[in-house]
């Protein structure tokens, strides 16, 4: 039954499952980079999710074990999610986005990390700080880990021809 109760609210909300799809996807791709570059540096996956939680909570945030990373892991999907839904919306208004997915995921992946870079994280963490490599870095990573996987699964629910009747 609840399969059924899915299938129909995929139906009447296409919206829901392109963004769905969208916002997992590119949260997996972008929490997974950041598992990779942290232990790069010798930082535990536990670390780098108290770290996103530590820009809600503050500083307890890296004290406080499974469950902070907990929080943390919930507020990176809630941004991967955020992301998928601003697109899907501008999408909705620009069509060329849909059209044009690749050059769209290129400047959409910028968009999103001058927003999570100059805007959130200098809210969060006062002490933050830039340096071209992480900068770099993270432009890539946005550009090809969160705004192109948006950009082509949200095209891809928008044809028309690529739906079930």
């Amino acid at each position: 039954m609840s399969g059924s109760l899915a299938a129909a609210s995929t139906e009447k909300f296409p919206f829901l499952h392109a963004i769905a799809t969208a916002g997992l996807i590119a949260g997996i791709l972008d929490i997974t980079s950041a598992f990779v570059l942290a232990g790069l540096k010798n930082v535990g996956p536990i670390r780098v999710l108290q770290g996103v939680a530590r820009g809600l909570l503050g500083r307890q945030a890296l004290d406080g074990g499974l469950t902070t990373a907990g929080l943390g892991f919930l507020i990176h999907f809630l941004i991967a999610f955020a992301a998928a839904s601003v697109f899907y919306a501008a999408s909705r208004r620009f069509p060329f986005l849909t059209q044009h997915a690749v050059s769209s995921d290129l400047l959409y992946g910028v968009a999103v990390y001058g927003f999570m870079y100059w805007i959130v994280v200098p809210l969060a963490f006062v002490d933050s700080r830039h340096s071209v490599s992480r900068d770099v870095t993270a432009v890539i990573v946005h550009m090809l880990l969160i705004g192109l996987p948006i950009s082509l699964i949200v095209r891809c629910y928008s044809r028309p021809a690529l739906r079930s009747p």
